[in-house]
């Protein structure tokens, strides 16, 4: 079923603005402004939006350590986004949490998470309070091939099939884990067919078409809400900077980046409106210069929000 316009020009204005908060995050960073580590997700623009394009602002999402496409696609506000990196306090956690710690409940985001598959059990419980209170939502579940062989996917993934629950275990494989790669980490190459241990729906799909993943997800989402329970979905992607910004990147050759970006998702996106006559340079051109508009505005936001006041450091804190 073809993508209606609007719906095209939506996932490409939020698969830049994800691309462009990434860029001014890096550079605000290197100066030394951003606190703590940042992950980004340069290249994997595709998955998050071509997802969150099927929910409504009552589903919900689990995220990873790389979340911030997760966010911003589910509708997270790029300024209080910012504003947590800068450590201010007017961020998503007053400046406390960083980047591996935003959430907005309200906006349906239940958390970004510094451990390897530790949102597994988060989106599933989440899942299972949406069946019992019968409202109709799904709740996609995101973590990395590294999260693939985690005990807690299997342990989840097994109750969420035995009681049908309405979450996507969404994998994105960027093909590293930190630095290893994951033909050296996983005992198959099709890691989509691991749903056969669960008597679940199983799927791969190339992570850097946008198109792809909008049409892989869909069934999966449908499928949630009729009350079939869960799937499991394979998104092989790429992220095209370090695991962080001080990853000297020696497990890779600089050929195999580059090759990589020749698939870059946000121009194979642009060729296919140009294709299908759905919007014009000009009227992309402008959705980019929006986007770039709204994340300088957001660290400008950041930049001049007051510091965290000492007098407040424990409070928020549950354990």
């Amino acid at each position: 079923m073809p993508i209606p316009k609007e719906k095209l020009t939506w996932i490409y204005e939020t698969m830049y603005r994800i691309r462009r908060f990434e860029e001014r995050l890096l550079e605000e960073t290197v100066k030394g402004n951003a606190m703590g580590v940042a992950h980004t997700s340069d290249g994997e623009e595709a998955g998050p939006t071509g997802i969150c394009a099927h929910l409504t602002e009552k589903d919900w999402i689990g995220s990873t350590h790389r979340g911030h496409g997760h966010c911003i696609a589910k509708g997270g506000d790029v300024s209080l986004m910012m504003a947590e990196l800068l450590g201010k306090a007017t961020g998503y956690c007053k400046g406390k949490g960083g980047s591996m710690h935003i959430a907005d409940v309200d906006a349906g985001i239940l958390g970004a998470n510094g451990i390897v598959g530790g949102g597994i059990g988060i989106a599933t419980g989440a899942a299972l309070s949406c069946q019992l209170r019968g409202t109709g939502q799904v709740c996609i579940c995101f973590f990395g091939e590294g999260g693939v062989n985690q005990g807690a996917l299997y342990e989840n993934a097994n109750i969420a099939a035995i009681w049908k629950l309405p979450v996507i275990y969404l994998c994105e494989n960027n093909q590293y884990a930190m630095s290893t790669s994951v033909r050296n980490a996983t005992s198959v190459a099709d890691l989509s067919s691991r749903a056969a241990a669960f008597g679940i729906a199983g799927a791969s799909v190339d992570g850097m078409d946008v198109l792809a993943v909008y049409e892989t997800v869909s069934a999966a989402v449908e499928r949630a809400r009729r009350g079939e329970g869960p799937s499991l979905v394979i998104a092989t992607t790429y992220r095209y900077e370090g695991h962080n910004v001080g990853d000297a990147q020696r497990y890779r050759t600089r050929e195999e980046v580059a090759t990589w970006r020749e698939q870059d998702p946000i121009q194979l996106l642009r060729r296919h409106i140009a294709r299908a006559e759905a919007a014009t340079d000009q009227d992309l051109d402008h959705l980019e210069s929006d986007a770039r508009g709204e994340v300088e505005s957001a660290v400008e936001f950041a930049r001049t929000s007051p510091e965290p006041d000492p007098a407040v450091l424990l409070e928020d804190v549950y354990a």
